[in-house]
């Protein structure tokens, strides 16, 4: 049996996700702050395991219980276990002195401290394991180019393909190693970038671009990023690949 344990899994690329890897042999384990009754339906249909658990990643006080109850659900035996790391949040948008200390903190918690101590913890838990083991981080080209209006969100993504770096370098040598990896998907038709088309344009000098983005038909669906991402995460030369990559160049 393989397992995935996703975060964000309620809407956007998080549920394309989920929704594709239910599938007989797979053991779902999701987490999203608010429950989808549509990913539930959906497995019930199927007849697949699925674990769904409300939690807030910002209140990251609590994820080593969020990791106890996600292990509770993985089976004694399981061939396979990736851990998808896909919750992100582009708020607050806006010159960084206009920001509030607490939307900066959320925002990195999310995007950045999150990633980090589920990424900790699973190695922990499963360090002596001798299974299959991924760690996939979802990134953003915002981590490597900077956007005026976005500093918490550039700076959390950018701190999420580092922190891969250093983690696929401490992992090569271990005996029963994590291959991670931090994938940015391109730019996706969902939630977040109907937020950004909403912002005002001096918070974002950018939002014309991304509005012609949406009326020239320029995104990718997240069905469509789902399949190209599971592509990626199920071929045979994932363990070869580079810990920081852009879906595009793949």
């Amino acid at each position: 049996m393989d397992v995935y344990v996703i975060t964000g899994a309620s809407k956007g690329i998080g549920f394309a996700l989920s929704k594709q890897l239910l599938q007989k042999n797979h053991r779902l384990i999701c987490v999203a702050r608010t429950k989808n009754t549509g990913l539930l339906q959906i497995a019930k249909e199927r007849h697949c395991p699925l674990l769904y658990i409300e939690q807030d990643l910002a209140q990251t006080e609590k994820l080593p219980q969020l990791m106890e109850q996600i292990f509770a659900a993985v089976p004694e035996e399981f061939q396979s276990i990736t851990l998808i790391n896909n919750a992100g949040l582009i708020e607050p948008i806006g010159k960084v002195e206009n920001l509030s200390p607490e939307a900066i903190a959320t925002n990195i918690a999310v995007n950045l401290t999150a990633p980090m101590v589920l990424t900790s913890l699973f190695i922990k838990r499963l360090e002596k394991f001798a299974v299959t083991k991924k760690i996939i981080n979802l990134s953003s080209g915002a981590g490597r180019t900077p956007y005026s209006g976005w500093s918490s969100y550039c700076a959390g993504k950018a701190g999420l393909d580092h922190f891969t770096r250093v983690v696929s370098v401490e992992q090569a040598n271990e005996k029963y190693g994590v291959k991670v990896i931090s994938i940015a998907p391109g730019i996706i038709d969902t939630g977040m970038q109907e937020k950004i088309r909403s912002s005002k344009r001096d918070e974002f000098a950018l939002v014309d671009q991304f509005i012609d983005y949406k009326e020239k038909n320029l995104l990718q669906s997240a069905d469509q990023t789902a399949e190209r991402l599971i592509k990626v995460i199920q071929h045979r030369s994932f363990f070869k690949l580079e810990p920081v990559l852009d879906i595009r160049n793949l």
